[in-house]
């Protein structure tokens, strides 16, 4: 027998749009002013909710900014795994997975850089940092199952290799001295340093 499924109460769906309207209210501030020079003040009014109230969903600024890029960074994995799906060769197959999730990075630069510094660097407990954590796994773990297909690499090898690109491509996005290049140029160089490392 088929339990039916339980209607959302008033309550979850209120918690789910506010949720929504401070999601909103991020996403736009952030990226017309960038993370820096946006107070959660101006978020919470935005929103039109109160300020203490923003901190039952979010507990900082950096954990709001990992809230707004989580869900981008959801959507450019999933178009990078599906467009992986359809390259058989592994270098070009992982440089699809990567290439997305680079170009969500680079929208606002410094919002980009903000938010991998958060997730290295914040508190884990958070769920919005956790979120962040689990997207980076889900990524190495598209690696991986690229590098794993046909047989080309068992899966420990394969796992270990996906974590060194993850890290190639989260230092190159990262890096200082980065800011300033386009996102080709970023995708280029992310290329030629997995494509060192790749077994032949």
């Amino acid at each position: 027998m088929q339990l039916a499924s339980q209607p959302v109460s008033r309550r979850e769906r209120n918690k789910q749009a506010k949720l929504d309207r401070i999601t909103a209210a991020a996403r736009e501030l952030f990226a017309e002013h960038g993370i820096d020079e946006v107070t959660t003040q101006q978020i919470a009014e935005k929103a039109d909710i109160g300020a203490g109230t923003l901190f039952l969903y979010a507990k900082s600024k950096g954990e709001l900014l990992l809230l707004v890029q989580n869900s981008a960074y959801a959507d450019a994995l999933a178009k990078g795994k599906a467009a992986a799906a359809e390259i058989s060769a592994p270098l070009e197959a992982v440089m699809a997975i990567i290439r997305p999730v680079v170009e969500c990075n680079r929208t606002q630069v410094d919002n980009g850089r903000t938010y991998l510094r958060e997730m290295v660097f914040g508190d884990p407990t958070e769920p919005h940092h956790h979120a962040a954590l689990t997207l980076a796994a889900g990524t190495e773990a598209a690696i991986a199952a690229v590098l794993q297909r046909n047989g080309r690499t068992s899966a420990k090898p394969a796992a270990t290799l996906a974590r060194a690109v993850s890290a190639i491509m989260f230092l190159t996005m990262a890096a200082a001295t980065n800011a300033s290049r386009s996102t080709d140029e970023l995708i280029l160089d992310i290329r030629e340093q997995v494509a060192a490392i790749l077994p032949a």
